[in-house]
């Protein structure tokens, strides 16, 4: 995963409401839901919890998939999955210098 792309996840995962719906996605039983779904479960405007979807899908953290006249989203948990192993090389990669010369005697 490139710099770029790490940089859009945390931008999209930097707001509170954003963490929330991916929360509600990720314990739908199917798996899936539509944008009235998670407004049901928020206390936002359906205008707004639908830029919130806008933002995670745009960030590839989310899929649409058309299900007859709306949309039904799911988290892209490969996506997730890369972020986290990206995450171990950039976090690995800012340790100082002395705690990895310790880590290597270790």
């Amino acid at each position: 995963m490139h710099d770029d792309d790490i940089a859009s996840i945390m931008r999209a995962l930097g707001h509170p409401v954003r963490l929330e719906i991916l929360r509600i996605l990720a314990t739908q039983q199917q798996g899936q839901c539509c944008c009235a779904d998670v407004t049901d479960s928020l206390t936002l405007a359906q205008s707004t919890v639908s830029q919130h979807i806008k933002v995670l899908h745009d960030a590839g953290l989310i899929e649409r998939k058309p299900h007859g006249t709306r949309n039904r989203y799911c988290i892209r948990h490969d996506r997730l999955a890369e972020l986290n192993s990206a995450f171990g090389g950039l976090l690995k990669g800012l340790a100082p210098v002395a705690a990895n010369k310790e880590t290597e005697t270790a």
